[in-house]
């Protein structure tokens, strides 16, 4: 049996942005509760042909806000902005990051990307320079919120079947 799944945003369409953002918030806590009950060590074990771990998972949607958020949309200057991926071009994690601090370098991304979100306007878009070099280049606000949410579906499918795999846990939230 599971826990229920965590609660949806509204299913107001009034206010694009909030529903964009609660949907956001929701994958987060998803991907959380997924995570949530593994060990360092389970965190840090793949199950899968392709080699990634929960851990590199939770890491690489941390650094695609970063990226899409910090360099791309606000055009400020990253360290290392492709810093998820190894030099085989394969998720990695810095050595010596915690389950503990990967978690909450993830909530804080997870903060600084809503702060950005409600102080700009959706039809907005990234200026040139950051990641973007040519105006045509360069995506409005809302269509990078439609990719995060994307990318967190994505990656939550993938999520639940590595948990399934760890400990035989299934549903939504994994717990």
């Amino acid at each position: 049996m599971t826990s229920p799944l965590p609660a949806e945003p509204s299913h107001d369409l009034g206010d694009p942005k909030e529903l964009l953002l609660g949907y956001l918030d929701h994958y987060r806590t998803v991907l959380i509760a997924k995570v949530s009950g593994l060990t360092e060590e389970e965190m840090g074990r793949s199950r899968l042909p392709s080699g990634w771990t929960p851990l590199q998972l939770l890491w690489h949607l941390q650094r695609v806000e970063r990226r899409w958020l910090i360099w791309g949309f606000l055009a400020e200057d990253v360290p290392d902005p492709w810093g998820d991926h190894g030099s085989d071009g394969r998720w990695a994690v810095p050595d010596g990051l915690t389950v503990a601090e990967v978690t909450r370098l993830f909530q804080e991304q997870a903060a600084r990307t809503r702060s950005i979100v409600l102080a700009s306007d959706l039809a907005a878009r990234a200026p040139v320079g950051g990641r973007f070099a040519t105006e045509a280049e360069a995506p409005t606000l809302g269509w990078i919120l439609h990719h995060l949410l994307q990318e967190y579906a994505r990656h939550a499918g993938h999520l639940d079947i590595a948990r399934e795999l760890a400990d035989g846990m299934t549903g939504e939230t994994g717990v």
